[in-house]
């Protein structure tokens, strides 16, 4: 069922398989934050993420998707997201590391991220991980029928702000069901009360990138890593969320 802007609905039934795909998701990044310790590296973490997409009957959704090498994105430090998992990559006491992660399950999706600490990490990092997983948290917060996507942006932006850090622009979220990325974009910035509004049935993933420095990020040379431009730190949290009658629900929360 189409809506405005090309807006795929999705009905009990679609909601049922993406919440089947969102478990797996939230099953293996818990399994996955316990794995990400000093000496690990992040090809292992790939290596981790596939076999548990095997034992849930899952397909993994980053694996060539636009050429993309692996199972999981790995973004260690002042990567804002979409590193490339290498074997010979280790994982250090006192780094903070970003998992993204998705699975699919006939043939619809699920797509979350955490950041967790190595070891033991500084509270100026742990601090900016707790304000962008409550940002996430704000965002999804005003998910209803009725409201709008600037509501969305605004809430996220306004938390993050507010702890004097700086919301990522280059990447935003996105609506999902039977691709990975559908409409609508979902920002992380935004005023309140303005774009399109939110329908039952839609499914949409929210995902803030918050960095400690500004803004600004680029793209290395393997094509797909974003860092920060001006190497400060990064933190991203994501979740799927469907819009319900009643509200919403987080279909990547176990």
């Amino acid at each position: 069922m189409k809506s405005e802007a090309l807006i795929e609905l999705k009905g009990p039934a679609e909601i049922g398989w993406m919440r089947e795909a969102g478990r797996a998701t939230a099953e293996t990044l818990v399994v996955l934050a316990q794995a990400a310790q000093p000496g690990v590296s992040t090809g292992e973490l790939d290596r981790i993420a596939a076999g548990e997409l095997k034992k849930r009957k899952a397909k993994p959704a980053f694996l060539g998707y636009r050429g993309f090498p692996g199972v999981l994105c790995v973004s260690i430090n002042s990567e804002v997201v979409h590193g490339i998992p290498d074997l010979k990559r280790k994982l250090a006491e006192g780094d903070i590391v970003s998992l993204d992660f998705g699975a699919v399950v006939r043939g619809y999706f699920g797509d979350a991220a955490i950041t967790v600490g190595v070891g033991r990490v500084s509270e100026k990092a742990q601090t900016l991980m707790r304000v962008t997983r409550e940002a996430l948290e704000k965002g999804i917060d005003t998910v209803a029928a009725g409201s709008r996507i600037g509501d969305i942006g605004a809430a996220v932006q306004k938390h993050a702000e507010a702890g004097g850090y700086s919301v990522v622009r280059t990447f935003v979220g996105h609506g999902i069901g039977r691709n990975l990325h559908e409409d609508p974009a979902v920002p992380n910035f935004g005023r309140a009360g303005t774009g399109l509004r939110l329908q039952a049935g839609m499914v949409i993933a929210i995902e803030p990138m918050v960095n400690l420095g500004g803004p600004e990020v680029r793209v290395l040379e393997d094509g797909w890593t974003a860092v920060t431009e001006d190497g400060e730190w990064s933190a991203h949290f994501e979740h799927t969320v469907a819009v319900t009658p009643d509200g919403h629900e987080v279909l990547t929360r176990l």
